[in-house]
């Protein structure tokens, strides 16, 4: 009997949930490079051709949910204006849409898997690269889209500018809580509030 295609799909899921936590915990414990993806599938009870049915690398494993759909929420944020709202604001709340679409997922940042991938993000050379390219794309993306909303206001200088204050400072700060082992979301949330403060504060002192 054909399995509906709902409980495919959360069978799927569960399965990828499984193997990204395990995953996680081999590379915190014996380090990225060492950890194959045979020893993965071993510790998940799945086969290997089950984890690569899932992903295609280990690569893959560690950046595969960083997702559309969380820069999706920023966008869609940004794609409407509210009245009266300023630039900064917009971008604000863009981002406070985006640091919640990932506490609902695998990206919570409030939660032990996506502390160990940050760490993995900033120590092994490969998974950086991979990382900094997609976070290029990722703000040249949001910096388009904060232009349109802003037409008039700001100019792709200033829509890149502000998005890349942001993404720094949001940056920054979850290095420096990984480094200190205090709450990442706390750190995250708190480097927007100051960034696009900082903004706003840029914004109404210089005459347009």
């Amino acid at each position: 009997m054909t399995e509906p295609a709902g409980l495919r799909e959360r069978k799927k899921q569960r399965t990828r949930k499984t193997l990204i936590e395990t995953a996680y915990r081999l590379f915190e414990r014996q380090g990225y490079d060492r950890t194959t993806t045979a020893e993965i599938a071993a510790a998940a009870e799945v086969s290997p051709a089950t984890f690569f049915n899932h992903f295609a690398t280990k690569e893959d494993l560690v950046l595969t949910e960083d997702g559309e759909h969380i820069l999706r929420a920023g966008l869609d944020e940004l794609a409407v204006r509210e009245a009266g709202e300023t630039p900064a604001g917009l971008l604000r709340r863009a981002m406070l849409a985006m640091l919640a679409e990932a506490g609902d997922g695998l990206r919570d940042p409030a939660a032990e898997p996506e502390r160990i991938r940050l760490d993995l993000i900033t120590s092994v050379p490969s998974l950086r690269a991979t990382m900094l390219q997609r976070a290029f794309d990722a703000q040249q993306r949001l910096s388009a889209a904060l232009c349109r909303s802003c037409d008039g206001e700001l100019d792709e200088v200033d829509a890149a500018a502000m998005v890349g204050a942001v993404t720094g400072a949001i940056f920054a700060a979850g290095v420096t809580a990984l480094r200190l082992g205090t709450p990442l979301d706390e750190a995250m949330r708190r480097a927007i509030d100051l960034a696009s403060r900082r903004d706003h504060e840029r914004s109404q002192a210089i005459p347009r």
